[in-house]
C-alpha cells in the first residue's frame, strides 16, 4: 500500500467570516488537450520558423522575395485561379492545363475567408495553409500520443514538422489542409467516433486526390467493427467516408460530358497509375546513369525509399490497422503513379504514421542521441526547403 494512501488530507484553515477557498478546477477537456500538446505545437511553430529564417536570408541574398514564393507560385497559382475564376468547362486537349485536377475545398475556403477578411485571396491562402499545419500538428501529435504517450507525440511531430519537403506546410499548397483532416480522421477512428471520423475522410476526398487513403482507412475500421457488433453510425461511417472523393470524381466527368472525366483530366497531366514502372525506371536511371543527379531529385527517392523501409517497420510494430491502410494506399499511389516524379516526396509528406517507428525508437535513445537526430533533422529540412524554392527549377 503506498505511504501516502493513509496520510489525512490538510484541511485550508479560514479565519471566521472568511470565504471558503474554492477547489481547484479541471480544464475543460479542450483546453486540457491543448495543454497537453503545447510543448509540441511549440517545437513545431520552432522547426518550421528556423526554416522560415534561412529560407528569408537566402532569398534575400539572392535578391528574391519570400512572399511569392510561398504563396503564389507552382500549384499555389492554380488554386488561387480556380478561386478567382472557377473550374474549366471541358477537357480540352492540352497536356498540363486543366484545372480540373485540382480538388475544391482549398480553393473555395480561400474564396469564402477572402471574402470575409482584408488583404488578397494570396495571403489568405497561405493563411489558411499555416493554420491548417498547426492543426495538423497537433493531430499528428494526438495520434503519436494515443498510441505510445505524450514523449512519442511530440516527437513524431517534430519530425513530421522537419522532414526534407517541410516547407511546403507553409506554402499556399493543399498538404497542410489534407493532413489535418486525415490525422483527425484517425484520431477519431482509433478512439471509437466513426461518424466525426467518416465526416473528415469525406472533407480529405474534396481536398486532394490522395484523400481515397482517409477514405479507404475509415471505411475498413467501420467494416471491422461491424464484424464485431452491428451498429447504424458505424455502417453510415463507412458509407459517409468515401462521399468526398466520390463526389468530385463523379461531378468532373458529368462537368466533362464522359464517365471516366476525372481520369481523363489526369491523363492530360500525365498521371496514370501503371504498377511503379516509372517510378522505378527514374530511381535506377537516376542512381545508375545520371553521373551528376541533382540533389533535390536525390532527396525524393531516400525519401520514397525511406518510406518504405518505415512502412515495414510500421507492419512490425503492429500499427492499428486504419494507420497501415492509410499509408499502404498512400504509397501504392505515390509509387504506381506514372506522373511527375520531382513532387513526389511533398505528395508522401501527410503519411505522418510512417514516423512513428523512427519516434519510437528516438524516445528509447539517449536524451543526447535524441536531441543530435533532431537537431540534424530540423538543420537538414531548413536547407532542403530553401534549396527546393530557390535553385530547383520546377515546383517542389
Amino acid at each position: 500500500m503506498s505511504t501516502t494512501a493513509s496520510r489525512p488530507t490538510p484541511r485550508a484553515t479560514t479565519t471566521p467570516g472568511s470565504p471558503r477557498p474554492s477547489p481547484p478546477r479541471a480544464l475543460p477537456a479542450p483546453l486540457h488537450a491543448l495543454h497537453r500538446a503545447a510543448p509540441a505545437l511549440l517545437a513545431y511553430l520552432a522547426v518550421r520558423g528556423t526554416g522560415l529564417a534561412l529560407l528569408t536570408v537566402w532569398a534575400h541574398r539572392r535578391h528574391h522575395g519570400v512572399w511569392p514564393i510561398l504563396a503564389t507560385q507552382w500549384d499555389a497559382d492554380w488554386y488561387l485561379g480556380i478561386a478567382d475564376h472557377g473550374y474549366a468547362h471541358e477537357l480540352g486537349t492540352a497536356y498540363d492545363a486543366n484545372n480540373l485536377a485540382f480538388f475544391p475545398l482549398y480553393p473555395v475556403l480561400v474564396k469564402a475567408v477572402a471574402a470575409l477578411t482584408p488583404g488578397t485571396r494570396a495571403s489568405t491562402g497561405l493563411a489558411i495553409a499555416v493554420v491548417a499545419s498547426v492543426v495538423a500538428a497537433w493531430g499528428v501529435f494526438a495520434v503519436g500520443d494515443r498510441l505510445y504517450g505524450r514523449r512519442v507525440g511530440i516527437i513524431v511531430t517534430v519530425l513530421w514538422a522537419a522532414l526534407p519537403v517541410g516547407l511546403v506546410q507553409w506554402m499556399g499548397y493543399t498538404e497542410s489542409l489534407f493532413t489535418a483532416l486525415a490525422a483527425w480522421s484517425l484520431y477519431a477512428v482509433l478512439t471509437g467516433r466513426p461518424l466525426t471520423a467518416a465526416w473528415l475522410a469525406a472533407l480529405a476526398g474534396l481536398t486532394r486526390p490522395t484523400g481515397v487513403a482517409v477514405a479507404a482507412a475509415v471505411t475498413v475500421a467501420a467494416l471491422l467493427a461491424l464484424r464485431r457488433r452491428f451498429s447504424v453510425r458505424t455502417l453510415a461511417a463507412a458509407a459517409i467516408a468515401p462521399l468526398g472523393w466520390c463526389g468530385y470524381v463523379g461531378w468532373v466527368g458529368l462537368r466533362v460530358g464522359r464517365w471516366d472525366g476525372y481520369f481523363a483530366v489526369q491523363r492530360l497531366w500525365h498521371n496514370e497509375w501503371d504498377g511503379g514502372r516509372e517510378t522505378l525506371r527514374r530511381m535506377r536511371h537516376l542512381l545508375a546513369y545520371d553521373p551528376t543527379p541533382d540533389l533535390f531529385l536525390v532527396l525524393v527517392t531516400f525519401t520514397l525509399v525511406a518510406s518504405v523501409v518505415l512502412f515495414g517497420l510500421s507492419v512490425g510494430d503492429r500499427q492499428p490497422v486504419p494507420l497501415l491502410v492509410f499509408t499502404a494506399v498512400l504509397l501504392a499511389i505515390v509509387l504506381g503513379s506514372g506522373g511527375v516524379y520531382f513532387p513526389r516526396a511533398r505528395f508522401l509528406l501527410p503519411a505522418f504514421p510512417l514516423l512513428l517507428p523512427l519516434a519510437l525508437h528516438l524516445s528509447r535513445a539517449s536524451p543526447r542521441c535524441r536531441a543530435l537526430a533532431l537537431a540534424a533533422a530540423v538543420a537538414g529540412s531548413a536547407y532542403c526547403g530553401a534549396y527546393m524554392t530557390l535553385v530547383w527549377p520546377a515546383a517542389p
